[in-house]
Formats: C-alpha cells, structure tokens, sequence
C-alpha cells in the first residue's frame, strides 16, 4: 500500500527550479494575444504574440497548437525528441467550465504509435483556465531524465513556475488531488483549478492517455477525464513531466448543489 503523505508534507517537499512572472492579458474578442511556451531542458519560458496573421490563417484558435508545434520540428523529429511539444490551445470562446461540454481544448503532438502529428479534443477545464490565465495557448519542449516536475501556471499571481516534488503520487487520481488541496487556497478555490497528468501507465507504453482533471463541484471532488489519446501521455513522461496545472481567478457564479430542505424526501 503506497504511503500517506499530508499536505504539509508534500508543501515541504516543493523545489522551484524556475519562475516567470507575467502581466496576465483579459480576453479581448477571444483572444488574450500572446502563447506560452516552456523548455524543460534549460528550464526556460518564452511568451509569444498571437499576431494578426496567425489569427487570420487560423481563425477561432484551434490550430494555435498545431502552429506552436511546427516551429519546433523539423524532418527527423521523433516522438522521444525533445523538440517535439506538447501543445495545447483553446477556442476564444474559452468555455464556462461548469457544464458538460464547455470546457474543451486541443492537445498536439508527434504521437510514439502513428510517427505522425495526432491530436485530440480533449475536455477537462484546462483549456478555458489557461485562457483565463492569460493564454491562448501553450507549448512545452525539452525534456529531462527526473520525471518529478510540475508546470504550475498561476493567473491569479501572474507567474509560471517550473518545481520538483517527489512526494508527489504518480497515479492521476490521487495527484489530482494533491494538487487540489496544494495550490487551492479552500474548497471554492478548487473550482478554478485543472490539472494534467499521465499516470505510472504510460512510463510502460506507448498508447498512454493524458488525464484531464477538474473539480466537480456536484459531487465535491477532483474528477478525470481522460482524453489525451494517441500516446500523448507517453510524450508527457518522456519529458520528464509529472503534472501539468493552470489557476486562474474567480471568473464565473459559484454553483452549489441545491439542499434538500429538513424533512425532505
């Protein structure tokens, strides 16, 4: 049985390895105008402008990520390269991430089972808080030989964070959970939160699946949605990534459960 860690604990556990600070940018028409992309392996971020042309070629935002991801490889690019991204964009409508449905976005790469550039629709929330945070989409290359590190994208504070935490669960379940309770600041705050993840499965195949994760506020937990089809979870871990995870600020009605008054059926 694997062990227990309490919050602190895993709190404690945290090694920053390196942090960008930002000026978030609203949506304006749907577009926020800038992407994020971040190397692994020089532990670097770049913010790069959504120009009009780009929209023009690729209206509505879709193929943002499909864009970032051909500026990265060329001809002899494998699945395992570190050129190779995982890129991931959002529509400017963004979506309300209360509902079935609206909280979807596009995961690209190259994918270890076709060779080929695949991509997946792909719900979960994650999308819609990274616009929300600031993005319209984002890219990350490189890749290291530890598998402990977190992207931690944080709108609310205007910065990205690259960190190390071995304490850490592997599995998507129960780290979707840790990372609730670790970047949330209560019960409400997880709302605003979304992580990605691969799971210990895709360390062993090539056909592992990206778990998107959010918090149902209905059922009162860290659900997942396991979307990132293709082998794109298998890239995940190849890069050495452990989690994904985007905050962004309170920009919707709190939703609550209707209670059933006393006595009640």
């Amino acid at each position: 049985m694997a062990e227990v860690r309490c919050a602190e604990d895993i709190l404690n556990a945290q090694r920053v390895q390196a942090e960008l600070e930002y000026t978030p940018k609203p949506a304006v028409k749907g577009y926020t105008g800038e992407m994020l992309r971040v190397d692994l392996s020089d532990y670097s971020f770049r913010i790069i402008p959504v120009t009009d042309e780009i929209k023009h070629k690729l209206t509505g935002g879709k193929g943002f990520d499909l864009w970032l991801l051909w500026q990265e490889v060329d001809k002899g690019t494998r699945w395992d390269s570190p050129e190779n991204g995982i890129c991931i964009s959002a529509g400017p409508l963004g979506g309300s991430p209360s509902f079935p449905g609206t909280g979807k976005s596009i995961v690209t790469t190259i994918s270890p089972t076709t060779g080929s550039v695949i991509d997946s629709n792909v719900g979960g929330h994650f999308g819609p808080l990274l616009k929300f945070s600031g993005f319209d989409a984002m890219c990350i290359v490189g890749k290291r030989t530890d598998k402990d590190h977190v992207i931690y994208i944080d709108g609310t504070a205007g910065k990205v964070q690259i960190f190390r935490n071995e304490l850490l669960d592997i599995d998507s379940h129960i780290l979707a959970d840790q990372l609730g309770t670790l970047l949330a600041e209560n019960d409400e705050d997880k709302r605003n939160i979304s992580t990605v993840s691969a799971g210990r499965g895709a360390d062993h195949t090539w056909i592992g699946c990206l778990n998107f994760s959010w918090w149902d506020w209905r059922r009162e937990q860290m659900r997942l949605k396991q979307a990132g089809r293709g082998g794109s979870g298998s890239v995940f871990r190849e890069k050495g990534l452990k989690a994904l995870a985007a905050r962004a600020v309170q920009s919707r009605p709190i939703w609550k459960r209707t209670l059933i008054e006393e006595g009640g059926e």
